[in-house]
């Protein structure tokens, strides 16, 4: 097996365990939720403090990881996965105690969106120290993972029940702690650990970190401001994917078409992701991230005029071009534009924006779902995103993307 295929493939299987557990903790849990006695309305506000909660830790966490010390994306990664292990153990052994369920969901919701951006930030840093990785085909095959978990769970959950989730989580997360335990960077000449940072010293690296966030926006102004246009698509992405057992249900489906439903999206990702390389060679990551967002908004659009489940499946499509074109250009974009003692942060702050917007739509939606109904959700969603499309375009092209 060459290099890149050994460090491309070990990377992939972090992936691939990540978006498995994400399937089960993000994409199933109003399913989980309901099932323990949960309204729409404490779904939508336990997921809306997770997503809160998240949004607060990424960036300071990413300022921590930026700095010298013994704090790597690798151990941070390492931490996250045996913390969800724990909680699902908890959620195991007190499915029947509500305010138990919430604290821990809210927990392991919290802590798997948190170091989402630090698994990208993990893959650039071991490119910078000479292992080769295709991130767009090992990110894909993370989203295939999903999709395969999908077609899964939606069966398994109609044969064997919602508690089945959390022991899926554990035999995931305990595969994962094995796989990023043994991913380690090759040893340095000098012996030192290669996994800790150490002190830059003079030249390109001695470039200050930009851990304020004015400081950051001032640098960065296109990108902080397309991190609004981003929090409006993703309120529309999160609604769909928060609340889509609901949206299925009214179009005549259930369980296992969510499960085909998510398995459609995720698989659809695939080939974008592991071709984005080549596309970047022919239109760069800020058209591309401008696509994406037309996209996100042609997909809710669609599911307001959806009377049956091909429309659901017609949207879901639209995923080829709007989170599985988003994903890997806002990857690549922070790692082109930013410093690199902001990429950690850069990355972040996507993962926040996304964050922020599931926080949006999780407190409205969930409401809105309990009072008016489905197409009044799905309006709204329609209409930020909408608004998101247009800041993107003025913060892409009318704003610099780097300040000195």
């Amino acid at each position: 097996m060459s290099d890149k295929r050994f460090w491309t493939l070990r990377y992939t299987l972090i992936n691939v365990t990540y978006f498995a557990a994400f399937c089960t903790i993000h994409a199933c849990a109003a399913v989980y939720l309901l099932a323990h006695g949960f309204s729409n309305t404490e779904v939508g506000v336990l997921l809306a403090v997770a997503n809160v909660t998240s949004a607060i830790c990424q960036p300071y966490v990413a300022g921590i990881i930026d700095k010298p010390g013994w704090l790597s994306n690798r151990r941070f990664i390492l931490i996250s996965v045996f913390t969800i292990l724990a909680g699902s153990l908890v959620l195991m052994a007190a499915a029947e105690i509500k305010a138990v369920v919430f604290v821990i969901y809210v927990l392991i919701y919290m802590i798997q969106f948190a170091y989402q951006p630090v698994m990208t930030a993990l893959c650039f840093e071991y490119q910078k120290a000479g292992c080769s990785i295709n991130y767009g085909l090992a990110r894909g095959l993370g989203s295939a993972a999903f999709a395969v978990t999908s077609m899964f769970v939606g069966k398994a959950i109609e044969d064997y029940g919602e508690n089945l989730l959390p022991v899926i989580n554990i035999a995931v997360m305990a595969l994962s702690a094995l796989i990023v335990f043994t991913f380690r960077k090759p040893e340095s000449a000098d012996g030192r650990d290669t996994d800790a940072k150490v002190s830059p010293e003079g030249g390109q690296d001695s470039k200050t970190a930009h851990n304020n966030i004015v400081d950051f926006a001032k640098t960065y102004p296109a990108f902080s401001v397309f991190l609004i246009g981003t929090v409006c698509f993703y309120f529309a992405h999160n609604m769909i994917n928060d609340f889509m057992i609901q949206i299925i249900r009214d179009l005549g489906g259930g369980e296992a078409e969510l499960g085909y439903a998510n398995f459609l999206q995720a698989i659809l990702e695939l080939p974008v992701m592991a071709f984005f390389g080549l596309v970047l060679k022919k239109i760069t990551s800020d058209k591309m991230l401008l696509f994406s967002g037309v996209a996100f908004f042609v997909k809710i659009l669609i599911l307001i005029f959806a009377v049956d489940m091909a429309g659901m499946y017609i949207s879901q499509s639209f995923q080829l071009f709007a989170y599985a074109v988003f994903i890997p250009a806002a990857a690549y974009y922070v790692s082109k534009t930013m410093e690199e003692l902001d990429q950690v942060k850069g990355q972040a702050y996507v993962t926040s924006a996304i964050t922020v917007g599931g926080v949006f739509s999780n407190l409205i939606s969930g409401v809105i779902l309990d009072h008016f109904g489905i197409k009044p959700m799905l309006i709204t969603g329609t209409v930020v995103c909408a608004m998101g499309v247009i800041i993107a375009f003025v913060a892409m092209l009318k704003l610099p993307h780097h300040r000195s």
